[in-house]
């Protein structure tokens, strides 16, 4: 599969496990189970796609800014999961941060797929996206 194949697949993960944890409700061990999968996967993939995807593109004249703007969204993504953590789960604010960072993460994933990879596909060669995607590979299933 693709890097970019690759990369769609798992922002498909992260968006479908957003939906379901904006359908629980309050303290309960549903919402807590699926927030806890949500942020492994949103961290363990900023984390990956930075290696894999971002470095490369900051070593490239045409691609670097959209990569540094790429990863400050990771940055406000991970600051949302950090606020989130220290939020009851009951607590209205848990629900109005979660929506936050649905946006936020739905926002980054769509310009990803919009432009991004795009970008990257002009000036990355095929037998390094190759290259690429088995690292960013490698990097998930070590973290999950």
């Amino acid at each position: 599969m693709t890097l970019f194949k690759t990369l769609i697949k798992d922002h498909d993960t992260q968006r479908d496990l957003l939906e379901r944890l904006m359908q629980t409700r309050g303290d309960s061990e549903e919402r807590e189970t699926l927030f806890k999968k949500a942020r492994l996967e949103l961290v363990s993939h900023a984390a990956a796609e930075e290696r894999a995807l971002y470095v490369p593109m900051m070593e490239i004249d045409e691609t670097q800014e959209q990569a540094r703007h790429s990863v400050a969204e990771h940055n406000q993504i991970d600051e949302l999961i950090e606020k989130l953590e220290g939020i009851d789960f009951d607590a209205a604010e848990w629900l109005t941060t979660a929506e936050k960072l649905q946006k936020a993460v739905t926002h980054h994933l769509d310009e990803e797929e919009e432009t991004v990879f795009q970008m990257a596909d002009k000036v990355i060669e095929d037998h390094r996206q190759a290259e690429l995607a088995r690292l960013y590979r490698e990097e998930m299933d070590d973290a999950r």
